[in-house]
């Protein structure tokens, strides 16, 4: 679930960073009480992540440049969160003050043309994977700020969210393990540090240690550890990898994932991909927001 004040926050940051002192071209040009409506349409394909992101953008516009009382445009969503959509679709129908849909408007489409791009890749992953029973994840690999809103884009996309903080989950990767075993990998070393470690935690925390050899294996599930990460490794290696584990942990793969090779990858048996591409590398989907003026009557304008 998106935490409401996550979605007001960023807005708040983009539209001060957009118009710190108002809008200067639009309060000169059209007076109070002009009204417009606009359409949010596809130029292309793809997944839409709006999360209440125009919303709440047409909201905070309107409290920043309309007057006291005045109502926030209304926002009507015609395609839901999660949906598939086509070049030429309306996916919003916008009524409201001129002032405030002018001023959200380059806020509104950078984000959710942002979040739309990062759903409709997740959505291209989770295709590949279909049927083979892994699950496509994401990574902490989030554009800084955005993370709890591409984190929701990922879900509407269909992927699964991993650990949100390093304050979420215990996760013991390659540098961990370099520091603990001081550079030289040691099995006793290695099972005796995770075993120590899980005597810290409480019972209901789970413990992930990443590998990137097979060898080290024997090591880290002799510590009795719930998930296993298999770095770097084709396919064919995580395949010997599960085979390995052989039940005892899940096992996650991760490390250069590509839209071309996750398919094989899932087919290993792993029981999740994580992927930094879904949130590092997703285009922002192009979208736009076709505003109509009503000048109404004489004077009006300025």
């Amino acid at each position: 679930m998106l935490p409401v004040a996550a979605v007001e926050a960023v807005v708040a940051a983009a539209l001060a960073e957009d118009a710190p002192w108002g809008d200067a071209t639009t309060e000169a040009l059209l007076g109070p009480d002009v009204r417009a409506t606009a359409r949010l349409v596809a130029r292309e394909d793809g997944v839409l992540a709006d999360v209440g992101v125009l919303a709440a953008a047409l909201r905070q516009a309107s409290a920043l440049a309309d007057a006291p009382g005045t109502p926030p445009p209304a926002v009507r969503l015609l395609v839901a969160d999660g949906e598939r959509f086509t070049t030429g679709a309306v996916l919003a129908e916008v009524e409201g003050s001129a002032r405030a849909v002018l001023r959200a408007e380059r806020v509104a489409l950078n984000l959710v043309q942002r979040l739309s791009g990062v759903a409709t890749l997740t959505a291209a992953f989770v295709a590949e994977v279909a049927r083979t029973g892994c699950r496509v994840v994401d990574t902490r690999k989030t554009t800084p700020g955005l993370r709890a809103l591409e984190r929701a884009a990922v879900r509407c996309g269909g992927g699964r969210n991993h650990r949100t903080t390093l304050s979420d989950a215990v996760m013991v990767k390659d540098n961990h393990l370099a520091v603990l075993t001081a550079g030289g990998w040691d099995d006793a070393v290695v099972t005796d540090g995770l075993r120590r470690l899980r005597d810290r935690l409480p019972h209901t925390t789970s413990v992930e240690v990443e590998v990137d050899r097979l060898d080290q294996l024997d090591a880290v599930l002799a510590a009795g550890v719930d998930v296993v990460l298999l770095d770097n490794m084709a396919p064919d290696e995580l395949r010997r990898g599960v085979e390995r584990v052989g039940g005892r942990a899940l096992v996650e793969a991760s490390g250069g994932v590509r839209l071309s090779t996750v398919g094989a990858i899932a087919r290993s048996g792993v029981d999740l991909v994580s992927v930094g591409a879904l949130t590092q590398a997703a285009p922002c989907l192009d979208l736009g927001l076709d505003v109509d003026v009503d000048a109404g009557e004489p004077g009006e304008r300025a």
